[in-house]
């Protein structure tokens, strides 16, 4: 089993997907369709999946197949960007029936890709299937973003990367993780100042930390020895 995979009960009828790996089975792992599908199944009956997704595509049919069994699932599916969604791991992000995406995530889109040997005639078979199969992976967007298919085609064609504000705002996302909780400001306010940052609001952070006699006294002399030190080497320079 890939080692950036994972597919877990967490209670109280929720599960979550990790998908960190390549999508489809190759030399050094991947998530196949075919063990995705076995691993979904086993989950049973859950109310809502979380879905966490750090990938760079793969596999556009096996990408495919695990898109189209999240949108069928009867769970709530919630889909995390955690890094990048790119190819067709984008596509898996788009089975979420909410899709949050990191502050410092991206999403990137792009045409189907493919390698073709042999004559001219099958050159122009590969050519005629890939134009189709992206064609199916624009929909897949459209229906998701409510973009026109002619925009969505052009991004692709372009291979696109969306930061996280420009995947909202162009509907690849509905919200932002931010990459720092505001609780954890608090907290490095509460540690590092003596008074809170103007953002924090909180009254009780807000207040002021209030030191000892003998702590103030420490603070005043550590800052006296440090104000006489420096005043010595200005004059020896």
């Amino acid at each position: 089993m890939a080692l950036g995979y994972r597919v877990s009960a967490k209670g109280d009828r929720k599960a979550e997907i990790l998908i960190y790996e390549d999508v489809g089975e190759g030399w050094f792992g991947g998530v196949s369709a075919k063990q995705f599908a076995v691993d979904l199944k086993t989950l049973g009956e859950v109310k809502t999946i979380d879905l966490r997704i750090n990938s760079y595509g793969g596999d556009v049919f096996d990408g495919l197949a695990i898109y189209r069994l999240l949108v069928e699932h009867k769970a709530v599916v919630i889909a995390h960007i955690d890094g990048i969604a790119a190819s067709i791991a984008s596509v898996i992000a788009m089975s979420g029936d909410e899709i949050i995406i990191a502050e410092a995530g991206e999403i990137m889109i792009h045409e189907a890709w493919g390698i073709a040997i042999g004559p001219p005639a099958d050159m122009r078979a590969v050519a005629d299937r890939l134009e189709a199969v992206s064609a199916s992976i624009a929909d897949v967007y459209v229906s998701r973003t409510g973009q026109p298919k002619t925009q969505i085609q052009e991004w692709m064609k372009a291979e696109t990367t969306f930061q996280s504000a420009d995947a909202v705002k162009h509907g690849f996302a509905q919200s932002i993780a931010p990459n720092l909780k505001f609780a954890a400001r608090q907290e490095l306010s509460r540690l590092h100042w003596r008074r809170a940052p103007p953002h924090a609001n909180d009254a009780k952070i807000d207040a002021p930390l209030r030191l000892s006699a003998e702590e103030e006294l420490k603070r005043m002399r550590a800052t006296l020895e440090y104000a006489r030190i420096n005043q010595n080497r200005g004059a020896g320079s």
